[in-house]
C-alpha cells in the first residue's frame, strides 16, 4: 500500500472520532427540539456552563468568589476540599437538573403557544445570561478538567498498525472513550424515547401539544425532563470537549459545529444525530487531506457548512427527519 492511502486511513479514523464528539452536542438539540418544537440556541453555553461548574464542585472552588470578594474585601476562593470525579459529576447532574426546572418555569411556561421565533429568541437570552452566570459565578479564567479518561496515543493500535503496514496510527484514547460513550448514550435515548412511559409521553408532547393535554399527559414535566436529558448530554458533551482543549470560552462555539450535523442527520432523530455527526467528521477531514493542498487549505473552517447549504437545497429535513407537509 502507498504511504498517501495509509495516511488516508488515519485521517479517515480521526475524523470518525472527531465526528462522535459533534454528534454528542447535536444530541442535545435533538432532544429538546423533538420533544417541544425549540431550537435551543443555548446547548453550547450549557456544555461550556456543566463543564465550569463540574470543575468547581470538583477542586472545592467558592460560587461567586470574585463577587464576594469584592463586596466585602475578602480573600476566599476555595472550601479546601476536593471531590472525586464521581461526586463531582452527580452534583453537577443535579446543577443541570435545576437548571432545567428553572428554564421550564420561569421562561417556557410563559411562552407555550408563541411562534417559533419567540421560543427562538428566548434561547438566545438564555444563552447569553448562562455565559455571563458561569463566568460571574466561577470565574471566566481557562480552567483544567480532568476526571480521569484515558488520553494520549493509544499504544495498542500505534503498535498494531505499525506491524501491518510499517505505520503507526495516532488515535487518540480519548476519542476512543467518547465514541464508546456517545455509542451507549444513543442506544439509552432510543430505549428511552421507543420503551419507556415516560419517552412514549415525550413522543406525543412532540407529535401534538394539546393532544398530549387532553389524555393527561403534563407539558411542564416533560419539557422539565427533556431540559434535564439535554443538560446531562451537554455535560457529557462539555467533559469530553474541556477535557480535550481546557474549559474556556471556545467550548461553547462547538454548538455551531453541531448545526451542520443536524441539518444532515434531522432536527428530530437521534439515529440522526450520530450519523450526521459522522459524515461531516469525517467529511471534513477527508475533503482536508484530499482537495485541501489544491485549493490552499483550511476547508474544515467551511466543508461542514457547503454540504449542511446543499441539503437545505435538495434535502431540508435531512437524511433522518419527517418531511413536514401542510395541507391548506
Amino acid at each position: 500500500m502507498s504511504d498517501t492511502f495509509i495516511f488516508g486511513m488515519e485521517v479517515f479514523l480521526n475524523g470518525l472520532m472527531a465526528g462522535v464528539l459533534y454528534a454528542l452536542v447535536a444530541l442535545g438539540f435533538v432532544l429538546i427540539y423533538k420533544a417541544s418544537g425549540i431550537f435551543n440556541y443555548a446547548q453550547g453555553v450549557m456544555a461550556l456552563f456543566a463543564a465550569m461548574t463540574l470543575v468547581g464542585i470538583m477542586e472545592g472552588r467558592v460560587p461567586f468568589s470574585h463577587l464576594i470578594n469584592a463586596i466585602f474585601g475578602t480573600h476566599i476562593h476555595h472550601f479546601g476540599w476536593h471531590l472525586p470525579a464521581v461526586f463531582g459529576i452527580a452534583f453537577t447532574v443535579a446543577v443541570m437538573a435545576a437548571f432545567a426546572w428553572c428554564v421550564q418555569k420561569f421562561i417556557f411556561r410563559h411562552l407555550v403557544g408563541q411562534e417559533p421565533i419567540i421560543l427562538f429568541m428566548a434561547t438566545i437570552g438564555l444563552a447569553y445570561f448562562l455565559e455571563g452566570f458561569g463566568d460571574l459565578m466561577w470565574g471566566s479564567d481557562i480552567k483544567k478538567l480532568d476526571v480521569g479518561l484515558p488520553q494520549g496515543i493509544n499504544l495498542l493500535i500505534d503498535e498494531t498498525t505499525y506491524g501491518w503496514f510499517g505505520y503507526g496510527f495516532f488515535i487518540d484514547n480519548l476519542d476512543l472513550v467518547a465514541t464508546v460513550i456517545a455509542a451507549l448514550l444513543v442506544i439509552s435515548l432510543i430505549i428511552f424515547a421507543q420503551y419507556t412511559k415516560q419517552g412514549r409521553a415525550m413522543r406525543a408532547v412532540a407529535d401534538d401539544h394539546q393532544a398530549a393535554l387532553s389524555v393527561g399527559i403534563s407539558l411542564n414535566f416533560i419539557w422539565v425532563m427533556v431540559w434535564t436529558l439535554a443538560g446531562f448530554v451537554a455535560l457529557v458533551a462539555g467533559i469530553m470537549w474541556g477535557t480535550k482543549s481546557g474549559v474556556q470560552f471556545s467550548l461553547s462555539l462547538i454548538a455551531l459545529k453541531a448545526l451542520p450535523v443536524l441539518m444532515l442527520g434531522g432536527f428530530t432523530s437521534i439515529p440522526g444525530a450520530i450519523v450526521g455527526g459522522l459524515i461531516i467528521g469525517v467529511g471534513e477531514k477527508m475533503f482536508e487531506f484530499l482537495v485541501g493542498p489544491l485549493v490552499g487549505g483550511a476547508t474544515e473552517n467551511w466543508f461542514a457548512y457547503v454540504l449542511a447549504l446543499l441539503f437545505l437545497v435538495f434535502r431540508p429535513q435531512g437524511l433522518f427527519g419527517e418531511k413536514i407537509i401542510e395541507r391548506v
